[in-house]
């Protein structure tokens, strides 16, 4: 039986609609009118004990929706969901006990306490044993660099210490489900390669089932072998991540800053097969190639040796024209 089991799930929200004025805040109260709006529209995914599985789409695509019927937060408007063989709405204080959650811009932790103080509430309500806690803390504080956190207030860290207090929090309690909504967001490089370090080692050891919501497409390449793409409330592709890659991920941008003897170009330049020119304006230069036909080392050279180059970046696949890019022309 599959660890979550999603089958034509809905949600639709009633939004009031209210005129403006005080008349139309009086007509809002004695007759209100509501418009429907669809969140998530029927979709079907099911995720194996052990998958870490990525969920991603723009804003407003349905994605922490979807996260929230999962752990019981919100009651389906139509459709079932099952995680563990509960209903997660009716079975919210079992479900609670089997799942971990972060939301990136939500704490779950005591803003005045310290941190060894929140983590022994937590588990306390988990009804974890005391020397089982002392365990717990000791291989969290290693793996997630906390050693130096523990006796600080939660309201004096930083946004990438917080952020690995809330996976301790979400953690500790050894959860057989998890749900990362944007955790790594605002983060630096640094703290994200921590994090994703830790759930892989989590996952690995515990196969833990893990599902990531993110706009950052390092966490999806770092932990998911398996993608799930949301779009205006619909799933619009469940599969490899990899089939994503090879046919939406290929392309890569250039960015050229040039010296003002190179800024202007006498005669066309000439750039290895898979590369194009997108952009030319003053001294900047923007190229786009396709890495399975030339790479970055070949451009960089080649404009190089055609222009004087102050300052260059590589720019990664924009998610939001994967995604549109699917949505438009599927993967048939």
């Amino acid at each position: 039986m599959p660890t979550i089991e999603v089958t034509n799930l809905e949600k639709t929200f009633s939004i009031p609609q209210r005129e403006p004025g005080l008349g139309g805040a009086f007509k809002g109260l004695f007759n209100p009118k509501y418009t429907k709006k669809t969140a998530v529209d029927s979709i079907s995914f099911s995720l194996e004990t052990g998958e870490v599985v990525g969920y991603i789409g723009v804003n407003g695509a349905g994605k922490s929706t979807t996260i929230k019927m999962l752990t019981g937060i919100l009651e389906p408007s139509g459709g079932s969901v099952r995680v563990l063989g509960r209903n997660p709405h009716k079975d919210r204080v079992a479900n609670a006990r089997d799942i971990g959650v972060v939301f990136g811009q939500r704490t779950q932790l005591w803003w005045d306490l310290a941190l060894r103080e929140s983590l022994w509430l937590v588990a306390k309500i988990y009804e974890i044993p005391k020397a089982e806690f002392a365990r717990r803390l000791e291989e969290f504080a290693d793996v997630l660099e906390l050693e130096e956190l523990l006796s600080k207030p939660i309201r004096t860290m930083s946004l990438g210490q917080k952020m690995r207090a809330e996976l301790a929090a979400t953690l500790i309690h050894r959860p057989k489900v998890v749900y990362l909504d944007e955790p790594t967001i605002g983060l630096d490089v640094l703290v994200k390669e921590r994090i994703r370090g830790f759930l892989k080692a989590q996952n690995k050891q515990y196969g833990t089932t893990v599902l990531l919501t993110t706009h950052d497409l390092g966490d999806i390449e770092e932990l998911c072998s398996r993608v799930l793409i949301i779009d205006s409330g619909q799933l619009i592709y469940d599969g490899a991540l990899e089939t994503i890659k090879q046919r939406f991920g290929t392309h890569r941008t250039m960015k050229f800053e040039l010296s003002t003897v190179g800024a202007g170009l006498a005669s066309p330049l000439q750039m290895p097969n898979g590369a194009e020119i997108t952009n030319q304006e003053g001294s900047s230069l923007e190229l786009r190639f396709d890495r399975l036909k030339c790479s970055a080392s070949q451009v960089a050279s080649s404009v190089m040796n055609q222009l004087e180059v102050l300052d260059f970046s590589i720019g990664e696949p924009d998610l939001t024209s994967i995604i549109k890019q699917i949505y438009a022309g599927g993967l048939s």
